[in-house]
């Protein structure tokens, strides 16, 4: 089931990813059926809904963290799959509540630029687009040693800045590591990384460079391509897909809806893994 989370209040410095979810919406019109590669048709092979937006204040923080964590877990726990389309990466963590209450603690596969690490020392907020990846790991959301971060690029605040991660375990590619290594050989080592252990996608648009993805609140040159997002995507075939976020969409930054049109097939693609189990 897909769900709007229009919400952007945790956002450091460019707004607008609340718009996301109508946008994406509109261009997923496009979008037909039939995968090629996977060789299935998803809408037939899935029941896919529209939940619509999940309600809450729009400034207010805690309040869509109570809303989402409620919305997705009736959903998970009725044995059905979330997409939550943001809105900022915040989002991710009330979902992520959601989905580990239901499956345990999970594995978590994080496509970004950044780490999500931060800490309220930042912004002088506990809670904001920077910091669900930290919350995840302090809460016990995400199981030992499978937190694996994918699409790392550019500067840090210091040089501790990725100590948190790579403490608790997990695989990371670094952007430059996607292009050379490939979609496929990545998709290998974290199928054996991950094996049976339920898995969370967390996708944060501005893990591609921002020539093709524009609309984003926080680019950061030197990122994937189109084709190696959604190669990698595809290379994940196998994985038990329990949940899927794909955040960080600024459509008031876009341009053509080149982001807009991305994101919905990145989506697309979450759902045919989804597919491919069924």
């Amino acid at each position: 089931m897909l769900l709007g989370v229009p919400f952007d209040a945790g956002t450091t410095y460019q707004p607008g990813a609340r718009f996301a979810p109508y946008h994406l919406r509109r261009v997923s019109a496009l979008v037909q059926g039939w995968h090629p590669v996977h060789q299935l048709d998803v809408f037939r092979a899935l029941r896919a809904v529209d939940g619509g937006n999940v309600a809450f204040p729009p400034f207010d923080r805690g309040a869509m963290r109570d809303a989402v964590q409620g919305e997705v877990g009736l959903i998970a726990s009725a044995g059905a799959v979330p997409f939550v389309v943001g809105g900022d990466h915040s989002v991710a963590l009330p979902a992520l509540r959601a989905v580990a209450e239901v499956h345990d603690p999970v594995a978590v596969i994080h496509l970004d630029a950044h780490l999500d690490t931060s800490g309220p020392e930042v912004w002088g907020e506990d809670h904001h687009h920077g910091t669900p990846m930290r919350h995840a790991i302090a809460e016990g959301l995400i199981a030992p040693g499978q937190l694996h971060q994918i699409g790392l690029r550019g500067p840090w605040g210091g040089a501790d800045d990725g100590k948190l991660a790579a403490a608790h375990g997990g695989l990371r590619f670094w952007a430059d590591e996607v292009t050379e290594l490939g979609a496929a050989a990545i998709g290998a080592a974290l199928g054996d990384a991950i094996g049976d252990l339920p898995v969370y996608l967390s996708i944060d648009v501005d893990v591609l460079d921002p020539a093709f993805a524009p609309g984003t609140g926080t680019p950061v040159p030197g990122g994937l391509t189109s084709r190696e997002l959604l190669a990698l995507l595809r290379a994940l075939a196998g994985v038990d897909l329990v949940g899927a976020d794909l955040v960080e969409v600024c459509p008031t930054l876009d341009h053509a809806d080149l982001t807009c049109h991305l994101g919905a097939h990145l989506i697309y693609e979450a759902m045919a893994l989804v597919a491919r189990q069924r």
